[in-house]
């Protein structure tokens, strides 16, 4: 990096790579997750980053995986100083016309047909909220677009249309951390898996709105959900739900009576007591001796607040079911196996 930014802080010891892989150690600049004064006053890129790529690293280059802003801006930076256009311009001629993404843009030129931003405190109203002013995502969340357009990429993606196959390799494979730890993170792509698929998934903020895009590459499709309001969870939740839906319908989504059944069942734990029918044989000789031992440590967690299904599998001959259970002064996990007939065969409880 030094050979473009020698006066930036320890350039001397910081790839490319490692600006677009979180490795850097340069400090994030926009960390806060609603709007801040600062953010509303224009900024050039070269003054944000001789503020922020100018101050002591958080870690020594590559031992850390902490998400930056900054350091995408200094990637972008680069790259308008080896292609001579603006990252927009450079984008939109290889990328956004080729695949005929007309709505892609930098989210710096506003419209009146954009949505209205909105946010929530707490669990008040949703409220209308303001922008960051131009010049704080350059190349950090400056693209603006369309879900379909979006999409026009994510089939590109999927078919290896734009990059070479070393280039493809490259932008999708995990970094490792000096020690040999995992980041579970490529060049700008999380790599992770959703119930045992491959998945390339990255997210989206600034005031007002929140994006997730989840690639699924054994399955060749994707997922896209934008929102205009960033005070509720609900981009990554319903991405999820999504793709399950569509990529896994062989696995069957929570039964709610299965969950409020698991729920009673606990409750009655708190107070020493089960349902002798609703267990087998041997789960109900494990319950012989353990119900007192339940009874004292559940009563202890104070008031059971909630029961929330986590997954599903098959194992044995019958359904594997966990759960997480938030009490009053404590949250546990439910390792709960059930045979076809809906009879119990375990029902255990784990830190």
């Amino acid at each position: 990096m030094a050979k473009y930014f020698p006066d930036f802080t320890r350039a001397g010891e910081i790839t490319i790579r490692q600006l677009l892989t979180h490795t850097s150690g340069y400090e994030d600049y926009a960390p806060q997750d609603y709007l801040i004064p600062e953010w509303t006053k224009p900024i050039t890129s070269s003054e944000l980053v001789n503020t922020w790529a100018k101050k002591p690293l958080n870690f020594d280059p590559g031992t850390r995986w902490q998400y930056s802003n900054t350091g995408y801006v200094v990637a972008a930076m680069i790259a308008e100083m080896v292609s001579g256009q603006s990252l927009v311009a450079f984008l939109r001629a290889r990328i956004f016309d080729p695949l005929k993404m007309a709505s892609a843009g930098d989210c710096d030129q506003r419209s009146p047909a954009d949505a209205t931003p909105y946010t929530r405190y707490a669990f008040g109203p949703p409220r209308v909220v303001g922008r960051e002013a131009n010049g704080w995502y350059n190349g950090a969340g400056e693209l603006c677009m369309s879900a379909p357009d979006l999409a026009k990429w994510d089939i590109a993606f999927l078919q290896h249309k734009l990059l070479s196959p070393r280039s493809y390799e490259q932008f999708t494979r995990e970094v490792d951390l000096k020690d040999g730890n995992h980041t579970h993170y490529a060049l700008g792509l999380g790599a992770s898996d959703l119930r045992g698929m491959p998945m390339f998934k990255h997210g989206g903020e600034v005031s007002g709105f929140l994006a997730v895009n989840e690639v699924f590459p054994t399955r060749r499709g994707a997922v896209i959900v934008l929102s205009n309001a960033d005070g509720v969870n609900l981009t990554d939740p319903l991405a999820d739900s999504v793709a399950q839906l569509v990529f896994l319908p062989e696995q069957r989504p929570e039964s709610k009576a299965d969950t409020e059944k698991v729920r009673a069942i606990l409750a009655g734990l708190q107070k020493g007591k089960i349902d002798s029918e609703l267990f087998t044989d041997n789960a109900r000789d494990y319950f012989q001796k353990a119900l007192p031992d339940f009874a004292s440590s559940l009563s202890a967690l104070g008031a059971l607040k909630s029961v929330t299904f986590v997954n599903e599998s098959l194992r044995g001959g019958m359904i594997h079911r966990g759960y997480r259970a938030q009490f009053e002064k404590k949250s546990v996990r439910l390792n709960i196996y059930v045979l076809p007939d809906g009879r119990f065969e375990q029902l255990m409880v784990t830190e």
